[in-house]
């Protein structure tokens, strides 16, 4: 029996540390609360995150300022087309002195990774993060080496239409358990965007989360509660993606292929999460809806049917929302 009493007590003290790193990110950060709190549903369950937009929209500021937030080893990679999977990895050097070769690790090597403009490089490179993203390690060589724990990628991608990008391959894509997609700020936002960086003032971010007070977060979101009427409304959400005529969706032809089994993992761990940012202890199917998009936007695959009648992967999402029913 899942206490849910002193779960929400300890809810209640977590609320209280990612309160302050909320405020420490907001100091720079203006008007993008969605994104913000998409960040923490990753940095929690320990996810890696995309986020996709046109230049200039704070996407890598977003990132580069909730790295300094939290206190961990931070390194970022300007993906562009010349880059190799070498200087994203590391690599074998050779020493002549005496005749044997060295592991140099490469940027991967750290807690958090700024995989920047991930798609202004070609497949080669962008699937050298394959094996980090999934396993936690990387192989150079012919020896394996672990990745520093905590390890969480934070991708930036310009839009698939912008000049200069190559498309990220699937696998790689269903590695990322978040696509984010940031849009232009409101008027008034946009206001105290310019009121607040016009003028050339340094702002300070203070470390306000360690390594160990990241795992308590983590290990406090292993007692959030999912029930099984949950559960079974995420599992059918993800099974209407493969085979919607089955739950009254006759678009079988707009889908080439639909979630896989990391959708349904991600989707429970990332209601939990927001059901523990919202100071509950128990996941509800609002908490699913509400992270449903951002989930599942990026691991539907259309048919060139669907791109012909201009249908997006939200648009897939929000029938099979509207249509399966809410426990």
């Amino acid at each position: 029996m899942t206490d849910i009493a002193g779960t929400t007590n300890l809810v209640a003290d977590q609320a209280r540390v990612v309160e302050r790193l909320r405020q420490e990110v907001t100091k720079v950060l203006v008007g993008q609360e969605n994104l913000l709190t998409r960040m923490l549903i990753a940095l929690i369950t320990g996810g890696h995150i995309l986020l996709e937009g046109v230049p200039g929209l704070a996407k890598t500021t977003a990132v580069k300022t909730l790295a300094q937030a939290l206190g961990l080893k931070f390194q970022r990679i300007s993906f562009t087309p010349d880059l190799l999977p070498a200087d994203v990895i590391g690599t074998m050097i050779y020493n002549p002195k005496d005749g044997a070769f060295s592991p140099r690790q490469g940027p991967v090597f750290t807690n958090l990774l700024l995989a920047d403009e991930i798609n202004r490089a070609p497949a080669k490179v962008q699937s050298a993060l394959l094996e980090a993203m999934q396993e936690h390690q990387v192989t150079i060589g012919d020896r394996t080496y672990a990745i520093p724990e905590p390890f969480m990628v934070m991708a930036t991608q310009n839009p698939i239409e912008q000049e200069g990008t190559y498309p990220l391959p699937e696998a790689q894509v269903d590695r990322f358990m978040l696509k984010c997609i940031i849009r232009y700020p409101s008027k008034d936002d946009e206001r105290r965007i310019m009121d607040r960086f016009a003028r050339r003032a340094a702002i300070s971010v203070d470390p306000v989360i360690d390594a160990d007070q990241l795992a308590a977060m983590r290990g406090v979101l292993d007692q959030v509660y999912c029930d099984e009427k949950v559960g079974d409304y995420i599992l059918d959400i993800v099974f209407a993606t493969r085979k919607p005529s089955q739950y009254g969706l006759p678009i079988d032809h707009q889908i080439e292929y639909g979630a896989s089994p990391r959708a349904t993992l991600y989707l429970n761990l990332a209601a939990r999460a927001n059901a523990m940012l919202h100071g509950r202890a128990y996941a509800t199917p609002q908490d699913v809806k509400e992270i449903a998009y951002d989930v599942l936007r990026h691991r539907i695959i259309l048919t060139y049917e669907a791109e012909a009648e201009e249908v997006a992967s939200e648009d897939i999402v929000r029938r099979i929302l509207d249509q399966i029913p809410v426990p």
